[in-house]
C-alpha cells in the first residue's frame, strides 16, 4: 500500500507517459509544481514498492503493476468527478478541485460503491456484474456497457 501522495506521482508519472512517451524527473516537478528532490524521493519510494524501474539519471519507466494502479487512481478520480458535475451539477472546474481533494480520502470499498450509484444515476448500468474497482473485467464491462448506449 503506497501513501495518497505517492498516489499522486504515479498519476502523474502515467500521464506523462501518455502525453510525451517519456517520463522525466524535470516534467514530473513541473507538473506537480514541487522539487526535483521531492520527486527523487517519491520515485524511489515507488521503486522500492515495484511500481517503477529507475536508475539515477536514467530513464523513468512504470511497471506493468504501477501503470495498473496508475489507471486505477485515474478511473477513481474519475467516478468522483462525475459525481460531483454530472449528479450535483458542480462546474466543471469546481468538480476537478474537489475531486482531487475527495479521491485523496476515501478507500476503494466507497469509490466502488460511488461508482455504482453514479452508474445507475447517469443510467449508463446498473453494475449488476459485481463492479470493482479493483478488477479490470469489471470496468471493461462498464466501460463497453455505456459506449453501447452512447452509440
Amino acid at each position: 500500500m503506497i501513501s495518497k501522495a505517492s498516489e499522486e506521482y504515479l498519476k502523474t508519472m502515467y500521464i506523462l507517459k501518455k502525453q510525451n512517451n517519456n517520463i522525466r524527473v524535470t516534467d514530473i516537478a513541473n507538473k506537480m509544481h514541487c522539487t526535483k528532490p521531492s520527486v527523487n524521493k517519491a520515485i524511489n519510494t515507488l521503486k522500492d514498492n515495484a511500481l517503477v524501474n529507475y536508475e539515477s539519471y536514467g530513464k523513468i519507466e512504470l511497471t506493468k503493476e504501477g501503470e495498473e494502479l496508475a489507471k486505477k487512481i485515474i478511473e477513481a478520480y474519475d467516478i468522483v468527478y462525475l459525481f460531483l458535475k454530472d449528479v450535483l451539477n458542480l462546474t466543471s472546474e469546481e468538480a476537478k478541485e474537489e475531486a482531487e481533494k475527495i479521491k485523496r480520502a476515501i478507500d476503494d470499498d466507497t469509490i466502488n460503491k460511488l461508482a455504482k450509484y453514479v452508474h445507475k444515476v447517469l443510467g449508463l448500468n446498473d453494475l449488476d456484474c459485481g463492479y470493482d474497482i479493483n478488477k479490470e473485467k469489471c470496468r471493461c464491462c462498464v466501460r463497453r456497457t455505456s459506449n453501447k448506449q452512447i452509440n
